[in-house]
């Protein structure tokens, strides 16, 4: 018996013989490897005779040639038996219950605030925040609010214990307008900022709760007009309601940060015994707004002669209840999974309702 036949005897069934992929590879190196048995058996051709060459070669190669593809096959069914047992073992029961979906959603006050943000976003403005207890001076007295105004009475303010950094008392503030006092002593003029935010008032019933949400408006600019303010309620808040026959109404009033003042009105019609926003058969206030007291741009290091500006604010809540037909502000903050069912949205599923003046 030649050696490369008694190679092929002792190389095929230890092939036939490996458990696993790993004692495959020892018994291909065993055979092929670069020192292999084989390997070296077709080195021992350059030395032959041109006879002995002609009788070994083609027993070495055959050898060679057999080894290979009883290594494949054998590496085949391994890999296959492998892969059977992987699927054995990961086997999916599509008899069990699906498991249910997440049945979180989003806030109807969320909402609203993520479609004014885009809204004013597409009309140039900023988006600024600040801290929810204020000391006195930013939540009242840079707003030209007097000594004994009531606002700063115990029954609407909620006062804290400690005192601000300027001795002054510290209170959880009444309306966002201290971002803007904030905003104004911070940044260099032109402005146009919106400040969004929880505000606080020593009040509950069903139009009122002790904690709500608010949105100011403020602009800062030379040469700014009622008009620019009337054009920019109006342009909100048909993109907010989506609808072109918005009509608004300013009827004048009174804040102590803004001079002149107006109450905002917005026409509605009763339909099937609802109030639909739109026209002007009715009308409902809505916001308050007025042109930046020369007083308040002073009190931020500004000459009211050089810049001028308007501010305007409106509760959140109350935006919220008019688009959506909510009837109770309460049920806002009771957490009752079935109002926020019923009146969430899926974050994903719905997008921002308004498509902002860029739509």
């Amino acid at each position: 018996m030649s050696t490369a036949e008694a190679l092929k005897e002792q190389i095929l069934p230890e092939v036939e013989a490996a458990a696993d992929l790993t004692a495959l590879e020892a018994v291909r190196v065993a055979a092929l490897g670069k020192h292999g048995a084989v390997t070296g058996l077709l080195k021992t051709l350059g030395a032959m005779s041109p006879d002995e060459r002609q009788v070994q070669g083609p027993r070495i190669h055959a050898l060679r040639e057999a080894v290979t593809a009883a290594l494949a096959e054998r590496k085949a069914a391994l890999e296959a038996a492998e892969l059977d047992a992987r699927l054995a073992r990961e086997r999916i029961d599509v008899t069990l219950p699906v498991r249910p979906a997440p049945r979180g959603s989003v806030h109807p006050v969320s909402q609203v605030m993520d479609e004014l943000a885009e809204i004013f976003a597409d009309m140039g403005f900023t988006v600024s925040s600040g801290p929810e207890v204020e000391t006195d001076w930013y939540n009242f007295t840079a707003l030209n609010f007097a000594d004994d105004h009531p606002a700063r009475a115990m029954h609407d303010t909620f006062y804290l214990d400690e005192t601000g950094p300027d001795g002054g008392k510290m209170v959880l503030r009444t309306h966002t307008s201290p971002v803007q006092i904030r905003v104004m002593t911070s940044q260099q003029p032109p402005i146009y900022s919106v400040m969004p935010g929880r505000v606080y008032r020593s009040d509950s019933d069903a139009t009122h709760t002790p904690m709500f949400h608010q949105v100011e408006g403020l602009v800062i600019d030379k040469g700014i007009t009622l008009a620019h303010l009337k054009w920019t309620l109006e342009t909100f808040l048909k993109a907010f309601f989506e609808r072109d026959d918005i009509v608004l109404r300013l009827r004048p009033s009174y804040f102590p940060f803004t001079e002149p003042s107006a109450e905002v009105d917005v026409g509605y019609t009763i339909q099937n015994g609802r109030r639909v926003l739109g026209g002007s058969d009715h009308w409902m206030e809505l916001l308050g707004s007025g042109m930046v007291h020369p007083n308040v741009i002073r009190n931020c290091g500004l000459d009211p002669d050089e810049w001028q500006g308007f501010a305007f604010g409106c509760g959140i809540d109350r935006l919220a209840m008019l688009k959506y037909g909510m009837d109770d502000l309460r049920a806002f903050f009771d957490g009752d999974l079935r109002w926020l069912r019923h009146y969430g949205f899926a974050s994903l599923d719905v997008p921002t309702l308004s498509g902002g003046l860029g739509a």
